[in-house]
């Protein structure tokens, strides 16, 4: 089954009237809510303009008002590569792949 993602938060912060920061939170769900294959987790990224580093500085968009942004704009801000990978983890090590706790045997007897 493919993994749905909804982008279900963005909160602009703007200087001059136009966005310089972007708080994006997008949920992800894979599998039939209810059955025991269903999980689900929400991403959350805030995502600057410009971000200037010790060694470089990079632009991740440019600053416009909030009202000329397209949620299609807002979903490719998302550091998407990066989260699939994480989730597709998460979904193997919940649904997939959980981990076994062993059953302890409380009626076992220590050999002579």
């Amino acid at each position: 089954m493919a993994v749905k993602k909804t982008l279900i938060a963005a909160v602009p912060a703007s200087e001059g009237g136009k966005v310089t920061r972007w708080d994006l939170t997008m949920k992800y769900e894979q599998g039939t809510e209810g059955k025991d294959d269903y999980y689900s987790n929400d991403k959350m990224a805030s995502v600057l303009a410009v971000e200037t580093g010790a060694e470089k500085t990079t632009t991740n968009f440019t600053p416009k008002a909030e009202k000329d942004w397209t949620k299609k704009e807002l979903e490719d801000l998302c550091p998407t590569a990066k989260w699939d990978e994480i989730f597709a983890s998460q979904y193997d090590s919940v649904i997939t792949n959980p981990k076994v706790s062993p059953e302890p045997n409380t009626e076992f007897t220590i050999p002579s």
